[in-house]
């Protein structure tokens, strides 16, 4: 990767919508060689995937709760248990195989404190070889980015 397929990296973090001419205009290219770029960097993984950025108060999910968890233990196939069934809930965004205290750290959206009990009732406490959760409840975002620094 050089300093070009930087620059399109860098462009496409800050607005994913740009068309192949106004990207190529962006890092001082043609179209051809800059779609030829592009493509490149998707077959080589560097770019998995497009998406919108949706604000989730606006859809009706204000509350962000950050879950840590412990497991009874750590053998591989209890954290590939634990990591398999919490990748099938959609109030999951982010979930962390850490090193510390804890096993692994969920960060979790939902409508309200009523939902996150839900969650925590009917999901997470019924999974097996779970030891210990603690949650603690998001009052606001300092900083959130989905731009890599590249």
């Amino acid at each position: 990767m050089d300093a070009v397929d930087r620059r399109i990296l860098r462009a496409l973090q800050e607005d994913g919508r740009l068309t192949i001419q106004a990207l190529a205009d962006k890092v001082g290219l043609s179209p051809s060689p800059c779609l030829r770029r592009l493509r490149q960097l998707e077959r080589a993984g560097v770019l998995s995937g497009y998406s919108a950025n949706i604000e989730q108060k606006a859809v009706g999910l204000p509350v962000s709760v950050f879950i840590s968890i412990k497991l009874e233990r750590q053998r591989a196939d209890n954290l590939d248990a634990f990591g398999a069934a919490i990748a099938r809930w959609p109030e999951v965004m982010e979930c962390y195989l850490m090193t510390g205290q804890y096993d692994f750290l969920l960060r979790v959206v939902c409508a309200d404190l009523e939902a996150y009990e839900h969650f925590l009732r009917e999901k997470l406490t019924q999974l097996e070889g779970v030891a210990s959760i603690e949650s603690s409840f998001s009052l606001g975002a300092v900083k959130f980015s989905r731009v890599l620094p590249i």
